[in-house]
């Protein structure tokens, strides 16, 4: 095992990327992740997939009233100065895909977020992101956990570890819904909380957050307590010994995902974790242009509520949804895929040429 550089308090290397020794103690977990990719770029293609390159560069780089992204200008012919965003995922470019034609694609895409720095977060990275056209979320949820073998079988690493955790990515994933880890590790009865009216759903989970030991603040809607609650109490005991494949996420939480034909209180929506670190985020695809429109309004309401702005909404994406077949998707973090298949204890190790 090669010897990791010694970190300041910030947890950054004290020495730039490119000095020659970090460069030669980071060189093996590098030459891993070339061999990951290469690994998974095989098996999508054995799997009949196409790998394309969603462009970076959008009207709108998503519409999550959480997600940060990074504004720059193009100058058209005329010279007029045009609003334009590196995009956070390559979903909206990857969906109007899906609506040419496209029936199973895959891309290594690179990704860009504000406020994103820390040991598993950096501002530019690698986002693997894959759809099968008229498939269910079955199907995606198993190429996940194939992924996450593939990786492990790639290095050759037995177990995976992050923060005292461990996790053997050989072993069939515990499958786990979102109700069920709550009450298991929160001690939260979450459903009950969203059978109530009105302000009752938010008071409901107030009550149960202050029983698990989060205290509300006094603005936080039933999403923001079901979100700290997940965090705080849920994630950390997720993919421990065990990958953990946690599905059937409350609709507040779908996003761009289908609300379940049986639960309309719940959507198509899976996480992979492992050691407690999410992998993998994956949807049955939202294919209803109006419903999509009042998710992307009510979440830019938020953003602007809390973060005073909002971004566009792609209006090309929302059009190109009345074509787009019925699909399955998944978002995986391939930086921290490799971080966990390598035994890195930072994401900059694993990337050539990191921010600083």
């Amino acid at each position: 095992m090669w010897e990791r550089p010694v970190s300041g308090a910030s947890g950054a290397a004290s020495s730039p990327w490119w000095d020659a020794v970090r460069h030669a103690d980071r060189r093996p977990l590098l030459a891993a992740r070339g061999r990951i990719r290469r690994a998974v770029r095989a098996m999508f293609e054995a799997e009949g997939f196409t790998e394309v390159e969603c462009g970076a560069l959008q009207l709108s780089p998503g519409n999550d009233a959480h997600l940060h992204a990074m504004a720059t200008e193009v100058l058209a012919p005329g010279g007029e100065r045009l609003t334009r965003y590196l995009h956070t995922s390559p979903e909206f470019a990857a969906k109007k895909l899906l609506a040419a034609g496209e029936t199973r694609i895959f891309d290594f895409a690179r990704v860009f977020r504000n406020r994103a720095r820390g040991v598993l977060h950096a501002p530019e990275f690698t986002m693997l992101e894959w759809y099968r056209a008229g498939e269910p979320l079955e199907a995606v949820m198993a190429d996940a956990a194939a992924i996450l073998a593939l990786a492990a079988a790639t290095t050759g690493i037995g177990a995976m570890g992050w923060c005292g955790r461990t996790c053997d990515p050989l072993v069939a994933p515990e499958r786990l819904t979102v109700a069920d880890a709550m009450a298991r590790h929160a001690g939260v009865d979450l459903m009950s909380t969203r059978d109530r009216e009105g302000e009752g759903i938010r008071e409901a989970m107030a009550e149960e957050a202050r029983r698990a030991g989060s205290e509300p603040a006094g603005d936080d809607t039933w999403s923001d307590l079901f979100s700290k609650l997940l965090v705080a109490f849920v994630e950390p005991n997720l993919g421990v010994n065990r990958p953990t494949l946690l599905f059937d996420y409350p609709a507040c939480a779908a996003a761009l995902a289908e609300r379940k034909a049986d639960d309309a209180r719940l959507c198509e929506r899976f996480e992979l974790y492992v050691c407690g670190v999410e992998l993998a985020n994956g949807f049955g695809e939202l294919t209803d242009a109006a419903e999509q429109r009042r998710r992307f309004e009510a979440e830019m309401a938020e953003k602007e509520r809390r973060y005073g702005e909002r971004y566009p909404i792609d209006e090309d994406f929302v059009a190109a949804l009345a074509h787009m077949p019925r699909a399955s998707g998944v978002a995986l973090g391939f930086d921290r895929l490799v971080m966990l298949a390598t035994g890195a204890a930072r994401i900059d190790q694993v990337i050539w040429t990191p921010l600083d």
